[in-house]
């Protein structure tokens, strides 16, 4: 019976501090706005700069759908502002992407934004 009760209380222990690291980790979730209060625009390709993102991070991508939409490609697509085939394509003006861990990069595929800057690679930790 004593043997039970402490199993019982290991894996009780071992489940509160499961909960602790995991409320930690989303505790520590920022959000960025992409281009800060100017918002997704062109020459926005520097404005990760100085900056410590985390996976779990959000970035906000603000801009008008009428004029530019937002698409998360790979590293040959940043690179030649190209949209390579499955890449996901938003349109709603106020997008939120969640980062993970690594390269994430985007693009605006409208004829000859991404190549007047409107692209930014923000590489996550």
């Amino acid at each position: 019976m004593a043997q039970g009760r402490g199993s019982a209380m290991v894996a009780t222990v071992f489940l509160c501090m499961l909960m602790f690291v995991l409320h930690s980790e989303m505790a520590h979730a920022a959000t960025y706005t992409v281009g800060d209060s100017g918002g997704w625009t062109f020459n926005v390709a520097g404005w990760p700069k100085g900056k410590r993102f985390r996976a779990g991070d959000t970035l906000v991508f603000n801009y008008s759908p009428a004029a530019h939409n937002l698409v998360a490609v790979n590293k040959v697509g940043y690179n030649t502002c190209t949209t390579p085939r499955g890449s996901k394509v938003y349109k709603t003006g106020k997008d939120q992407i969640k980062l993970v861990k690594g390269q994430n990069f985007f693009i605006c595929s409208i004829a000859g934004h991404c190549q007047s800057g409107m692209k930014v690679a923000v590489t996550a930790i």
